[in-house]
């Protein structure tokens, strides 16, 4: 299995709830096992960049993960949220005895 991890922060503050709509559109996608757009709570004492929210999936596969990202939800979650976020780091990694 493979887990997807993307953090994400605003550009402008005033544009977060629609960033974190387009976002949580995502979440009809149904090429993932499971998937959830959340708000950072921020409660990390440790002092550094702090990403406004987090978009974690579950997908069976690599070829599950590429026909999410083909899937038109996934473009129209970019088309809302590239021109407003600044900072976008992904992370995907194997899980369990395959990692």
């Amino acid at each position: 299995m493979i887990r997807h991890v993307v953090f994400f922060t605003a550009r402008d503050a005033k544009d977060r709830d629609t960033i974190y709509d387009g976002l949580a559109i995502l979440e009809q996608n149904p090429h993932a096992r499971f998937l959830e757009v959340g708000r950072n709570l921020a409660t990390d004492p440790i002092p550094g960049a702090v990403p406004d929210f987090v978009v974690y999936g579950e997908f069976e596969d690599e070829a599950a993960l590429d026909a999410f990202k083909a899937h038109p939800i996934y473009q129209k979650s970019i088309d809302i949220v590239r021109p407003l976020r600044d900072l976008r780091m992904s992370a995907d990694f194997l899980s369990g005895k395959d990692g």
